[in-house]
């Protein structure tokens, strides 16, 4: 793949790095970053990072603020209905801090950010999945201000949306050193479904680096992909326009913070002063790694961006360098690159710690003298480590008759100063004399002259009230079935039922064009059910076939899409992978864009889908029979499993290879990978979700029951009368959702084996 290179030496580059823990961010600063994005113990998508508490959160800020150095808390998950007085808690306390922006996924996030919160800078998350310029247009709506592209985006791609935010007054952020994802993030539902730790909520186990059964090619990590690293790529992300260098890793420890900061501040700093790279790399070797890739960003997507081995890298890569062919050095020769490998750390660790010994995040000491004399103003002198500051009251000391200025009083007033920032060590009132008066309220007045002094001269913003929603009256109507198909054969349900019918198009609409346009136009009925990642010539490709067809409503599971409904004025649905989870996402996407309804997330149980309040004239949606969609990746995961005779994925892959095989874990558990013609590979749960239960425990709520009848090949079979019928299995359902008595065994019989182990469970 070509790029072009056409440098601005003079814009600015920012570098941002994980912030895990203090250490972490203490090296993260002394390394040259210039923003910091960390987790509250919270709210954040790294529960298994230590995080920081919200009282240390000033002190970070204070201490990188210093060193011209921007911090963004991250909020990135989805947000259940039941937590969100807790985020507006927290909200609150947050526009009362100097933090320079938070991080967000979810969409009703972003609405009351810019409904309540308007002071804080929004981000969007690599968890909203950004690929492509219809998104870019949605997160504008949304008032973000920057977006995280996706990690699986080539130069021209990221070029191309980078160009798109910018005409949009958005800044664009890109992955470029770190763990790297299998799937697309925020469409990974494997270690949620396995385990209980959803990945959309901060929680994944990383399932993907688990040890499988051996595969037909004797891999053992058949979903273990090595870390991204774009060191030697830098030129070309310059040439991109992107604004932000983002590193991943706020699970490492602080001596790997530093030395990958380091490394890149170097990089980038001996670019911009003499246009070359610094093409030493060799320090991020020295660190926790799986191997090194840039499949994704040249646009490579090949089998060597594997490694059969999930742990640290070092040995391997320092014993090639040695010269050792693979296999060929002795126990003794590997025991001393490992002993090499755990000085060079130790002295890294060393190193690091001395150089962060004398940082502190801890709250200002306030050492606080009052001077007053009979006839003169009272004044108040602030001294800390680095400042000295003096206030006087409005009003001259008169004789007391009665109430007096004294230490009591004195210590009443001044008790706010001992908050998340500041903490009184001394109050000297000595040199006040006894009996004085001026009226308290400027005691007050001062104490807020030196909050705002401390809060950066903001004055404290009053907090917000959670706004109650009205609750609409339970559906007076039976709810209907919708049906979702993905081949043509099945047209033929049209005629058979009254259920609206579904037909998910292919990842790559672009080469499936002429055959789509056909096939809706002679299907008015049929309603296009968009897939959850549309990239590039594709994405150009989806905005064309609706411009052309117009269809009277579509479902889709991409926010480009939606935006492009929104703007064509065509009525459009929410699919389930948007992830949808309380009240303020539904409101978002009714007032915002104009969505006519949505359907809730899988992943939520009875009680969390209870308490969501749906807005007027608006339709929610449930799926109660479909395949588990675990994950979708844009690499290849039959490079690992059954081989592949190609080196690398080209042009014809996506739209004509379709494969499946399975890969069994140590606890037995199978999954199936999945790659249908025209579409990226996927992962499934080995076997598919009925959830018949719903339709009595929710009886008003839904105004369609949602069925996927698209033939993945799971170990869930249907039976009928006559074989593999679908009209039947159509039927079934319909007389489920008409409360014909027996349905439900009858629909157990038929569909076998299934789980709802998602809904009992919830998030």
């Amino acid at each position: 793949m070509g790029f072009r290179y056409n440098i601005d030496m003079n814009r600015e580059i920012e570098l941002l790095a994980p912030g895990g823990d203090i250490d972490s961010i203490k090296a993260a600063i002394v390394a040259g970053a210039d923003a910091i994005y960390c987790g509250l113990d919270s709210f954040n998508a790294r529960n298994r990072a230590a995080n920081i508490t919200l009282d240390d959160l000033n002190g970070v800020v204070r201490l990188a603020h210093k060193s011209r150095c921007q911090v963004f808390v991250t909020l990135n998950i989805i947000i259940l209905e039941s937590e969100l007085p807790a985020i507006f808690r927290l909200l609150n306390k947050l526009v009362n801090t100097q933090i320079d922006g938070v991080i967000v996924q979810d969409t009703g996030l972003f609405y009351l950010l810019d409904r309540y919160f308007t002071t804080l800078d929004v981000h969007a998350s690599t968890q909203v999945t950004t690929h492509n310029k219809g998104q870019i247009s949605f997160l504008s709506k949304l008032k973000a201000t920057r977006a995280n592209l996706s990690r699986e985006l080539n130069l021209n791609e990221i070029r191309e949306l980078t160009d798109a935010a910018h005409e949009k007054s958005l800044l664009t952020e890109v992955f470029v050193h770190g763990s790297s994802c299998i799937g697309f993030s925020g469409l990974c539902y494997i270690s949620s479904l396995h385990g209980g730790n959803s990945g959309n909520r901060g929680r994944c186990s990383q399932p993907c680096r688990d040890q499988y059964k051996k595969t037909r090619v004797g891999v053992d990590y058949p979903l273990n992909i090595k870390d991204n690293s774009a060191f030697s790529d830098f030129e070309g992300l310059v040439d991109t326009g992107v604004d932000s260098l983002k590193i991943e890793g706020r699970i490492k420890k602080f001596h790997y913070v530093y030395t990958v900061v380091d490394s890149w501040r170097k990089q980038i700093d001996s670019f911009l002063q003499s246009s070359q790279e610094r093409v030493d790399g060799s320090d991020l070797y020295k660190v926790f790694n799986r191997g090194f890739s840039d499949g994704y960003l040249t646009g490579d997507i090949n089998k060597n961006m594997f490694i059969d081995n999930p742990r640290d890298n070092s040995v391997k890569h320092f014993t090639e360098l040695k010269g050792y062919a693979e296999g060929s050095a002795s126990d003794e020769e590997i025991q001393l690159v490992k002993q090499e490998i755990y000085d060079t750390k130790t002295d890294i660790i060393t190193a690091v710690a001395k150089k962060i010994e004398g940082l502190s995040v801890a709250k200002i000491p306030l050492y606080i003298t009052v001077f007053g004399e009979r006839n003169s103003p009272l004044k108040v002198t602030v001294k800390t480590p680095d400042s000295s500051l003096e206030y006087f009251s409005e009003s001259t000391l008169v004789d007391a008759k009665g109430y007096c200025v004294d230490r009591k009083n004195i210590e009443k007033s001044f008790k706010g100063l001992n908050n998340a920032t500041c903490q009184i060590e001394a109050l000297n009132i000595e040199p006040l004399q006894d009996n004085l008066f001026i009226p308290f309220k400027q005691l007050n007045v001062i104490r807020n002259q030196i909050l705002s002094y401390f809060n950066g001269s903001k004055s404290p913003l009053a907090p917000v009230e959670k706004p109650r929603l009205q609750k609409q009256p339970p559906l007076q109507s039976r709810a209907m079935l919708s049906v979702l198909i993905s081949d043509e054969k099945d047209l033929g349900l049209c005629e058979e039922t009254s259920a609206e019918i579904y037909y998910q198009l292919p990842e790559c609409i672009h080469s499936e064009y002429d055959r789509l346009i056909e096939l809706f136009s002679n299907n008015r009925s049929v309603i296009p059910w968009f897939p959850s990642i549309i990239i590039g010539e594709d994405y150009a490709a989806a905005v064309r076939l609706i411009e052309q067809l117009q269809p009277e409503q579509i479902v889709t599971n991409n926010s480009g899409v939606a935006y492009v409904a929104y703007e064509q004025g065509i009525s459009w649905v929410a699919g389930p992978h948007l992830n949808t989870t309380n009240s303020f996402t539904l409101l978002s996407l009714k007032e915002e864009f104009g969505c006519s309804g949505a359907f809730i997330s899988n992943e939520i149980n009875k009680m969390q889908t209870q308490q969501i309040v749906r807005p007027a004239d608006f339709k929610l949606y449930s799926s109660i029979y479909h395949p588990i969609l675990l994950l979708t990746s844009r690499q290849c995961l039959f490079h690992q499993t059954t081989g592949c005779e190609k080196e690398s994925m080209d042009e014809h892959c996506l739209p004509d290879c379709k494969r499946a095989v399975s890969i069994i874990n140590l606890k037995e558990s199978t999954f199936l990978i999945d790659k249908q013609r025209g579409g990226y590979n996927s992962m499934y749960n080995s076997i598919n979700f009925l959830n018949t239960e719903i339709l009595n425990d929710l009886p008003d709520t839904f105004s369609s029951f949602f069925v996927d009848l698209r033939e993945i090949k799971t170990k869930t079979k249907i039976k009928t009368e006559a074989g593999k019928d679908k009209a039947a299995v159509v039927h079934a359902f319909e007389n489920l959702l008409a409360g014909e008595v027996g349905s439900e065994e009858v629909l157990a019989q038929m569909v076998h084996p299934t789980t709802n182990g998602q809904y009992r469970k919830g998030l």
